[in-house]
């Protein structure tokens, strides 16, 4: 993995907008699998998932592969830390100095040193006697709640609650960041937080931010990612035609999608749905991938646990075609379908099933449908917008 700059602030449009480009952090099944490692590693979260049915658990969020990557400074004199961009959660947190855990530290061969805060060098920190625990979908944090200045793309919140982390999942020893900085809303906080993003909004010319993610030829080796723009829509990277659907709850991102299709399979059927930068892939109901994986001709791979088609068939499988707010959004087969280094040929389909029942949302679009469409996430309509990206390639 490669070690990440400092997010800088370019070109903003007026001092009340800001844009912030963003890093990717590469593939972790990727890195694992061309390493051999990758068995062991999914047996370690089957592990983990068990213990998880048992404590509960609150995002849904896939934190082991592929994500979007921001910069962020705390406390005074500054320390820097390098954060998951997540929509899908609500808190702050980054890593206590004084852990010293595997998982704190950073596995030596993530090729990642990890930044930890160290309270106690900074003159503004102030300690709660509150403790929190989050769950997200491929592991916990937990530690206790404290007070001090974050800053991050020109932007500073003097007084900002979050969480130092003092135990971590192990699966966020092998990832190149040092905590998840939540985009979502404050009913979806952990602890009653108010989230960073509600705590900048008087310093923004418009209560939105738009973010645009880059695509990648080699999805293994991440680098630059794309930008996210604070106060503003992005009308360099992202069309300017917008289509704009209401939300149906304020705690993810959540709204209505009203039809599914695939090759000849169809669906109109009103399910609810998330936008989330910090799930790497499309979740989608179990009936819908196994109509994805008839249109594709895809198979298992049992030792990757991975549905795959044959690499050349990359650039001419059917779109995944979502009806949303009456307005059809094609997501082409070079976005959804993935070269992760599998070998003899085969590519991975970037779909994962999100199971039955439960009251929660049935899909997440994650970063493979909104690098094809930037997301406008308008907290001040509570709204959500769509608009095509733009690529180079």
């Amino acid at each position: 993995m490669k070690t990440f700059v400092l997010l800088a602030l370019v070109a903003a449009c007026s001092a009340a907008v800001f844009k912030v480009p963003t890093t990717q952090s590469g593939s972790l099944r990727a890195k694992l699998i061309s390493e051999g490692k990758y068995q062991n590693f999914l047996a370690a979260q089957h592990a983990a998932r068990i213990e998880q049915l048992n404590s509960g658990s609150q995002p849904f969020v896939d934190y082991y592969d592929d994500f979007y990557l921001g910069n962020i400074t705390l406390g005074t004199p500054a320390q820097p830390a390098t954060i998951v961009l997540d929509t899908g959660s609500s808190n702050l947190w980054v890593i206590d100095a004084a852990c010293n855990t595997q998982a704190c530290n950073g596995y030596p061969d993530s090729g990642y040193k990890k930044q930890k805060f160290d309270t106690t060098k900074s003159s503004t920190f102030t300690k709660e006697t509150r403790k929190f625990s989050i769950q997200y979908g491929s592991g916990s944090c937990n530690g206790y709640l404290g007070t001090d200045t974050v800053s991050f793309g020109g932007l500073t919140i003097k007084t900002q609650e979050f969480g130092v982390a003092t135990h971590l999942a192990e699966v966020f020893g092998y990832q190149p960041v040092d905590g998840i900085l939540g985009l979502g809303w404050p009913a979806l906080a952990v602890d009653k937080v108010t989230p960073p993003m509600q705590n900048l909004l008087p310093q923004l010319d418009a209560q939105l931010f738009t973010v645009w993610l880059d695509r990648k030829l080699t999805i293994s080796q991440g680098g630059s990612g794309g930008l996210i723009t604070y106060g503003a829509i992005d009308t360099t990277n992202c069309d300017s035609q917008i289509t704009y659907v209401p939300l149906t709850a304020k705690t993810y991102w959540q709204f209505a999608l009203d039809g599914f299709a695939v090759g000849t399979f169809s669906e109109t059927k009103k399910d609810q749905v998330i936008s989330d930068t910090g799930t790497s892939w499309l979740g989608a109901p179990n009936t819908v991938v196994s109509a994805i994986v008839k249109q594709t001709k895809a198979t298992f791979d049992w030792s990757s646990e991975l549905y795959t088609v044959d690499c050349s068939t990359m650039q001419t499988q059917p779109d995944l075609i979502f009806t949303i707010g009456g307005t059809k959004y094609n997501v082409k087969s070079v976005e959804y379908i993935l070269d992760l280094q599998l070998g003899g040929g085969k590519c991975a389909l970037a779909v994962f099933s999100m199971g039955s029942g439960g009251f929660g949302p049935s899909w997440i679009l994650g970063d493979t449908f909104i690098r094809q469409y930037c997301n406008i996430y308008d907290i001040g309509n509570a709204q959500i917008g769509f608009a095509q990206a733009h690529h180079s390639f």
